[in-house]
């Protein structure tokens, strides 16, 4: 896993979410224990959101969220405290895998529950995971069509087993 960093000018943190897809909006590094803070010594770019002309990297991340905004669904999850998904996951290893997640307000998983294709279910938390980046981009529309219900989601979670570290 890698990540970029860039000094943003804007008007607001929703307005650089809005703007560019698949970003995270770090406003004081202090109070964000799940973000990666800036390594002492490193110089940000800095630029207002506004410009013309965006960095590399940058740039696509926003061609991204322009081909996204006003396609149904754009940023119907943003903003909330909580969403419940449904994402498929195809593995040539494992076979097809399905992943219902609870998810936070910055994409962070905080639960989720796997579903294997043999009917198999395991849930896990932050304990169990080494890290825990942003997994969604709340805005992405097509995110939208994989909402499912609080209830959906808490019935599996009651029903999996518990993921055992592995020995």
């Amino acid at each position: 896993m890698g990540g970029a960093w860039w000094w943003v000018h804007a008007r607001s943190a929703r307005e650089v979410l809005e703007k560019f897809a698949w970003v995270e909006v770090v406003t004081d590094p202090e109070t964000d224990p799940e973000a990666v803070t800036q390594r002492e010594g490193d110089e940000l770019e800095e630029f207002d959101i506004d410009a013309p002309v965006m960095p590399p990297g940058l740039d696509g991340l926003r061609a991204q969220r322009d081909s996204q905004r006003g396609r149904e669904g754009f940023g119907a999850l943003a903003g909330r405290d909580v969403v419940y998904v449904r994402k498929p996951w195809d593995d040539e290893d494992d076979g097809r895998v399905v992943y219902l997640m609870e998810i936070g307000p910055a994409g962070r998983r905080v639960r989720q529950v796997e579903l294997a294709d043999d009917g198999t279910a395991w849930r896990s938390g932050p304990e169990d995971w080494p890290f825990n980046p942003p997994v969604v981009d709340l805005f992405d529309p097509v995110l939208a069509g994989q909402e499912i219900s609080r209830h959906e989601f808490e019935e599996s979670w009651a029903r999996a087993q518990q993921v055992t570290p592995d020995v």
